[in-house]
């Protein structure tokens, strides 16, 4: 049982992470109805940004590693990627808003290689060591709580837990109360009623690229601190189990895609520590087929009907 519980605690904090990225692969379907593949990569960027800022950060607070210079780092990595994120939104996708779906999908997947590509070009092929943003070490329970006390939980991983419900929580808060979050909604729902009603349609789109980028370099930094070693491929692979993620959980569904990263993240964690690693891949694709044969739109979604 020990055993078990400790393999759940490891999947929930990866899952946090394919969670984060997922979110933003759901709300430009949400809005957009298309699928930005590149949104793997700006996360990879994300860590990157933490790699070469993350020691200035800590140098504002002091000489070593701080809670407050990894706040910074954060902060700064989710501006710096909303703003690529904005940026890719005008230059690639907002051309070719009025084109066939099947266009988009093609750039996105260009978009991806050019910057996998000009990452290597920039950072280096191989794999770097990302900087101690943090003192990561295994918390101490006491023996008084029983058979928990043999679990290993590290500094890490609840960090990377917890900033990501508080994540979850703002971004309910911009959805549900604010008047941008209220705009998305309704573009999502209707684009020609939402323009006809005033509102700046442009807007809400890069506001909602800019937003999900932002959470995929949030989890740039995250992914980071647990495992230390980045490369310009990163994001190839956290960026694919994501959108299994947003697929199985719903695409298009925001509390679904943070279930599904959480369900892939512990499914990976279940197979790694009872299977083989060398199924982990294999048998979180065969559930997200169960998934999809049994109820194709997803453990949250809910079927439309399109009008022909």
């Amino acid at each position: 049982m020990i055993e078990f519980i400790q393999q759940l605690l490891n999947g929930l904090g990866q899952g946090s992470i394919y969670a984060l990225i997922a979110l933003g692969y759901t709300m430009v379907f949400g809005v957009l109805r298309f699928i930005n593949f590149a949104h793997g990569d700006v996360f990879m960027l994300g860590a990157f940004a933490g790699f070469y800022l993350g020691p200035k950060t800590l140098r504002l607070f002091g000489e070593g590693p701080s809670y407050s210079g990894a706040f910074a780092a954060l902060v700064v990595a989710m501006v710096l990627c909303a703003v690529i994120g904005i940026v890719i939104e005008k230059l690639c996708y907002r051309p070719l808003r009025d084109r066939p779906k099947l266009t988009v999908l093609i750039t996105a997947i260009g978009v991806s290689l050019f910057l996998e590509n000009a990452g290597q070009l920039v950072f280096g092929a191989n794999p770097q060591s990302f900087p101690e943003l943090i003192v990561d070490r295994a918390l101490e329970i006491p023996e008084s709580w029983g058979a928990i006390s043999g679990l290993t939980i590290t500094v890490s991983q609840v960090l990377v837990f917890g900033v990501t419900l508080l994540l979850l929580f703002v971004l309910r808060y911009v959805v549900l109360k604010t008047k941008m979050g209220m705009a998305m909604r309704a573009l999502s729902f209707n684009p020609v009623a939402a323009s006809l009603m005033g509102i700046n349609n442009d807007v809400v789109i890069s506001f909602t690229f800019g937003l999900g980028s932002a959470l995929a370099g949030a989890a740039g930094i995250l992914t980071s601190i647990q495992q230390p070693s980045i490369d310009p491929l990163m994001g190839v692979n956290a960026g694919l189990k994501a959108f299994v993620a947003a697929v199985l959980g719903g695409i298009g569904n925001l509390p679904g895609a943070a279930l599904g990263g959480l369900l892939i993240g512990v499914i990976e964690a279940l197979v790694v520590g009872y299977v083989s690693p060398t199924y982990r891949d294999a048998i979180v694709f065969g559930v997200l087929i169960l998934i999809l044969i049994v109820k194709p739109t997803g453990l949250l979604g809910v079927s439309e009907r399109e009008k022909v």
